[in-house]
């Protein structure tokens, strides 16, 4: 167009209609004018006011003005904005766009429309330049390496967020080359604690693996709670807004020149949109180092929430749930009295005159501060006793007596190489009995103990169970050719039984991998197991018949693979859980659930019941921990900690702790009564897969992938560790441990095997500690 030029005046008479034209042809080009002139003197009035019209909207010349950066953006972009927003582009995020748009009325074709652009924020367009995501982050390493130690812990866990995010980003845009470059360079440092999440972000390469995948998904439409002192998080507004300070000498000059400016906006985007702090009034020395991540990561689901608006936090839910019953389960008076009454008369036949001490064990005394239940609390229960009831009661007071004292304590204060070493090993650490399986073929994922030690169970990936008798008595099953009108008594069913038996003998029943047994622990130690509970990757879980080795039932309701089980402490009830996300708790005496235990946002791995059967533990691939009302089916504590998937937990004895382990490859001990973690316990260099407390509840034992047993000082102290003195031999794969320095005090001893992940730990009633593993034979080539 024309440059502008001044209209000359008419010759003509105005007309009283087209008074205003003059003022509209002076600002006009002169064709324009010369259009309006025509179509004036031809009478066109409708077409003349039309045009007028039109160049007084958008006739004005702008060839020679700049646009500004902020014009740009709303020009290009999808902008929109709010009178209570007034210059805030309310479609600046995609997953507000839908929302927005369905607030101010458009019709759903625009909805779609808009949808399928994916991100259209204004502020997205200025930050696509992929350097700019990895000259922030790596300032940003700079200055948390180069702060004080006393703030390293609580800014370290802000990194893996913002990778998370910088990484996504670059893959949602298409820059696969920048985002493995970004990746390579940056995620070694955050791998030994987030090794599962970030092996997961590695395999993602295309924007439609970002959209369809549930873990990419939740970075971005959830927030990421961090946890930070008020002086920390000042320090941390100051260096993102000023750009100054803290790094160490030479790793960088803050965010200076147009880059560490652009560096610094990518990351003020991802705290703005993506992050939530929750800032404590305490001083960043009165938080323990790894308190910090105890209430980090993505909360908003894993919490239920008691209200709307309320910002999700463990410790304030937990503290809404009230106190637990956590005490001892109550025995009836009359199987009490039977029971003393069976002691007494057996000192007597033993002539023992300090039996009359071990009814001491029956009644043991109350532990401060913890409440114990009441009858009534307890879920329904044959109302008389049997024999075996009492045998059971027996053999806890007779081990009880005999039980080895563990006394980890002794090993604190002296030289592990010193005379007296030995005598503090024998003193603070338990005998460990070790059961390896040879030419397993596809692996057994499970292994398991009869609680009186006369049985051990290994599921199979070959879809089988076996049963290996550790008294070398022979196990026998019923023959083909009987029938069932001839079974009338106990006699008659001995009677049926094969003449010939063996060691060992195979179950099969499941048409997928067997992932987790149990025994039944109705026994107890007193006598053998009558029963036995498998779960399996074919959605059932199956009662075994002993008596018969038989399938008795199948329990169906879940929809996919049952990772774990385990029966209730005192038998008839049990437990699973699955793939599906839920947890669910069973009768023998009929094939339907009775509870669903749901809430966990990925698969739960792991159940496990409290001492007095109140309560069941699941731990979760979600990365937490939670602990439910059996009855209601409500859910009362949560445990968030861990960064990786819990693979097992267990339970103290005495009913007031919760160990967890997994991926992460860290043990946390939880106090049930709060909710809060008392400390974490690191030196396991592969994944934890078993967990097992002595009978005072004073140790801890555990093995893992790393083809080691470990024992830990339960009510130790923990922190950072110190130079192996035990003179236990180490393997070259233990050896790297001390050489990483990650192992905490409280670790007491590290048994190493050859080659052999131990599946199974399993502590009995006199401390007594027995593993078992598959031996992987080293590689053929």
């Amino acid at each position: 167009m024309s440059a502008a030029t001044p209209a000359a005046s008419s010759s003509g008479g105005v007309s009283p209609v087209n008074a205003s034209a003059p003022d509209v042809t002076q600002n006009v080009s002169s064709i324009d004018r010369l259009v309006l002139e025509y179509l004036r003197s031809r009478g066109h009035k409708d077409a003349e006011r039309a045009l007028n019209e039109s160049l007084e909207s958008g006739g004005v010349d702008e060839s020679g003005k700049t646009v500004s950066a902020e014009d740009l953006i709303k020009t290009l972009a999808v902008y929109a904005q709010k009178p209570s927003r007034p210059g805030d582009n309310v479609l600046k995020e995609s997953a507000n766009v839908l929302q927005e748009l369905t607030a101010m009325g458009n019709p759903p074709s625009i909805q779609n429309l808009i949808a399928s652009l994916g991100t259209v924020g204004a502020e997205e367009i200025l930050s696509v330049d992929p350097t700019d995501k990895e000259e922030g982050f790596r300032e940003l390493e700079a200055w948390v390496e180069g702060s004080l130690d006393m703030y390293k812990p609580e800014f370290r866990p802000i990194l893996f967020p913002i990778f998370c995010h910088f990484h996504l980003d670059l893959v949602q845009r298409g820059f696969k080359e920048a985002a493995l470059r970004f990746y390579g360079t940056y995620s070694p440092s955050l791998a030994p604690m987030h090794h599962a999440t970030l092996h997961h972000l590695s395999t993602l390469l295309l924007p439609s693996h970002v959209q369809n995948d549930d873990d990419a998904q939740r970075f971005k439409n959830e927030k990421y709670v961090i946890r930070m002192s008020r002086s920390g998080f000042s320090l941390l507004v100051g260096w993102l807004t000023e750009g100054v300070g803290g790094e160490a000498s030479g790793a960088g000059d803050g965010f200076s020149g147009e880059k560490g400016k652009r560096g610094r906006a990518a990351i003020m985007r991802v705290v703005n949109n993506h992050l939530r702090f929750d800032v404590t009034s305490a001083s960043a020395t009165a938080v323990s180092p790894n308190a910090w991540e105890e209430s980090t990561g993505l909360l908003s689901q894993l919490i239920p929430q008691t209200s709307a608006s309320a910002t999700p936090n463990p410790h304030a839910f937990n503290a809404s749930k009230g106190e637990l019953k956590l005490g001892p389960a109550p025995i009836s008076e009359e199987l009490r009295a039977e029971t003393e009454r069976v002691i007494r008369e057996q000192s007597v036949l033993d002539r023992d005159p300090n039996a009359q001490y071990d009814l001491q064990f029956l009644r043991p005394p109350a532990i401060p501060g913890v409440i114990s239940p009441t009858e009534s609390d307890m879920l329904p229960y044959p109302q008389s006793f049997k024999t075996v009831d009492v045998q059971r009661e027996v053999e806890k007071v007779r081990d009880a007596r005999k039980r080895i004292r563990l006394e980890p304590s002794a090993l604190s204060s002296v030289d592990m190489n010193s005379v007296q070493g030995g005598a503090a090993r024998a003193r603070g650490l338990p005998s460990i009995c070790a059961y390896t399986l040879h030419d397993v073929g596809e692996g057994a994922p499970c292994c398991t103990f009869s609680p009186d030690l006369t049985l051990m169970a290994a599921g199979f990936s070959e879809s089988y169970i076996r049963l290996w008798s550790l008294k070398n008595e022979k196990l026998k099953g019923l023959r083909n050719d009987f029938s069932l009108s001839s079974v009338k008594d106990s006699g008659s069913l001995s009677k049926i039984q094969q003449k010939e038996g063996n060691t060992t003998r195979k179950l099969v029943g499941h048409s997928g991998p067997v992932y987790s047994l149990s025994f039944d622990p109705l026994g107890g130690s007193a006598a053998p197991p009558r029963y036995l509970l498998s779960a399996s990757a074919d959605a059932t879980t199956r009662l075994w018949s002993l008596d018969t080795m038989t399938n008795v039932v199948a329990f169906r309701g879940h929809q996919n693979p049952v990772w774990d089980v385990q029966w209730s402490p005192m038998g008839i009830y049990f437990a699973t859980a699955s793939r599906d996300r839920t947890a669910r708790l069973w009768s023998t005496d009929r094939t339907s659930c009775l509870r669903i235990y749901a809430g966990h946002l990925n698969d739960v791995d792991c159940v496990r019941f409290h001492p007095n059967s109140l309560y069941l533990a699941t731990g979760s691939s979600d990365w937490t921990a939670r602990l439910w009302d059996v009855q209601r089916g409500a859910c009362v504590r949560v445990f968030i900690g861990h960064q990786g998937s819990l693979s097992t937990l267990a339970i103290s004895p005495d009913g007031r702790y919760l160990a967890s382990a997994g991926e992460d490859l860290a043990i946390n001990l939880w106090d049930l009564g709060s909710g809060r973690r008392i400390k974490k316990m690191t030196g396991h260099t592969a994944s934890v897969y078993s967990l097992s407390f002595s009978a005072e509840s004073s140790m801890l034992v555990s093995g893992g992938a790393d083809w080691t047993v470990r024992c830990w000082d339960v009510r130790g102290a923990g922190g950072p560790g110190k130079s192996r003195e035990s003179g236990v031999t180490e393997s070259p794969i233990t050896r790297t441990i001390d050489d990483e320095n990650n192992e905490t005090s409280d670790l007491l001893a590290t048994f190493p095997t050859k080659r052999t992940p131990i599946t199974n730990v399993h502590f009995t009633p006199r401390n007594l500690c027995l593993v078992a593993g598959n031996f992987l034979a080293p590689d053929s080539r």
